[in-house]
């Protein structure tokens, strides 16, 4: 791909976030963050590039804790914030242990999360409940 291409690609994906709802957004970040854990296991746990995807993906779900929004629903959104606490911890044990379980864990959680999310999301937009009800504080 050329340049022009690369930048073109780029400036689509930099549209599609900047105007999507907040739980579409939420769904963009749990998928980004499993497709950089995946990538960390097509390296070896010593190799630097293992640390990097890991970090990539962490850097994630600590902007995923830092967006909750606490008022709509404490509890569901505190169950959110202990399960992010956790994939922090057992990806943090995967770099310093120099093996993959973690990345696992976190890989299966994610994957949970992204399905619930996309019902969610399904919900809202055919009129079930407004995204102002979904516990996520909007980026921008």
């Amino acid at each position: 791909m050329d340049m022009k291409n690369t930048q073109a690609a780029a400036t689509y994906r930099l549209a599609q976030f900047e105007s999507a709802s907040p739980v579409k957004i939420v769904q963009m970040l749990n998928a980004g963050a499993i497709r950089f854990l995946r990538t960390a296991l097509t390296f070896e746990p010593t190799e630097d590039e293992f640390r990097v995807q890991i970090r990539r993906a962490e850097d994630i779900i600590v902007e995923l804790r830092a967006s909750l929004n606490h008022e709509p629903d404490p509890k569901f959104s505190g169950d959110l914030e202990a399960l992010y606490v956790f994939m922090t911890k057992e990806l943090s044990r995967s770099v310093m242990e120099k093996n993959t379980k973690g990345i696992e864990t976190t890989i299966e959680l994610l994957t949970k999360l992204l399905s619930g999310w996309k019902e969610a999301s399904s919900i809202i937009d055919g009129g079930g409940t407004t995204s102002s009800s979904s516990g996520i504080s909007h980026v921008s």
